[in-house]
């Protein structure tokens, strides 16, 4: 647990954790922003519609349109420049479309919401790069990432509870690093990496999950253990795949949606995405 004391001694001394762990998160329409309460009673998680993005003139985003399901699995997938990074950066507040809408549940507008009320509100994001603590064993990592309050003093005289060691116990068995539990993450596999990133996620147990390029650089048996965690988290949360590895997507996805030049091209199963003359011409005959 040294290094772990030793990330709470930089908390103590840079206040910035203060000013974040302190904010309070006001919703637009005067609701406070809640983990969890998201309202999908339509069956609806996330509404992306007429979303337009321009950077110096190129559209990064033209009129996009998707829905995606409450627990639904959808793999996204697209040419370089179709707008799949775009779309993201969007959804977590990250970049501000020109036009358009997007709404999280029935009553988030992610458009006038900070990346940090994003975050809070039930959305994470992994990106291609897995991004740990090397120094910090695999224990420590999720218990950073647990959501709890991360002031100076609470941070510096919590003690793990009983219900937060059983959180951290759920999580390592899902991603699968139970006998590894005590091992620094610098030591692990690439694979193994991107596994406790998925996990270090699941502490904040978010609703929605958008996850790039997760099998980059794995091994076939990496690989295949990654679309069986995607495939496990599926029902509980929903989640969103961006992948190039045609054979990974068709072995965990349900849905295709394929983006060329920030629109929609196709849409249904792998099957029909794959035999659509337009995806074939732009994207998969390349």
């Amino acid at each position: 647990m040294e290094s772990l004391d030793r990330f709470r001694e930089f908390m103590r001394r840079d206040r910035t954790f203060d000013f974040i762990a302190e904010k309070r998160l006001p919703f637009r329409y005067g609701h406070t922003i809640q983990p969890g309460k998201v309202d999908t009673s339509h069956g609806t998680i996330l509404y992306l519609e007429n979303l337009s993005v321009s950077f110096d003139g190129f559209k990064a985003l033209n009129n996009l349109t998707m829905y995606i399901d409450d627990g639904e699995l959808r793999c996204i997938i697209g040419p370089n420049g179709a707008g799949k990074t775009t779309m993201m950066d969007v959804i977590t507040g990250k970049t501000r479309p020109d036009s358009g809408v997007a709404y999280f549940g029935q009553t988030m507008d992610l458009t006038r919401m900070s990346e940090f009320e994003i975050a809070h509100a039930g959305i994470g994001r992994k990106f291609q790069k897995p991004t740990v603590f090397p120094n910090h064993t695999i224990f420590e990592n999720l218990e950073l990432a647990m959501a709890a309050d991360k002031r100076v003093w609470p941070t510096l005289v919590a003690r793990i509870t009983p219900k937060q060691r059983e959180r951290i116990e759920y999580v390592l068995e899902i991603i699968g690093l139970q006998e590894q539990v005590h091992r620094p993450a610098s030591l692990l596999s690439h694979g193994q990496k991107q596994w406790l990133e998925i996990g270090m996620l699941l502490m904040q147990n978010p609703k929605l999950l958008l996850v790039d390029e997760p099998v980059t650089g794995m091994t076939h048996q990496e690989m295949d253990k990654t679309a069986e965690l995607l495939k496990r988290l599926a029902g509980d949360h929903s989640v969103v795949v961006v992948e190039h590895d045609m054979d990974f997507v068709r072995s965990i996805a349900n849905k295709v949606t394929v983006l060329h030049e920030g629109s929609v091209l196709a849409e249904g199963t792998m099957d029909q995405v794959q035999n659509d003359p337009r995806v074939i011409e732009v994207y998969l005959g390349e």
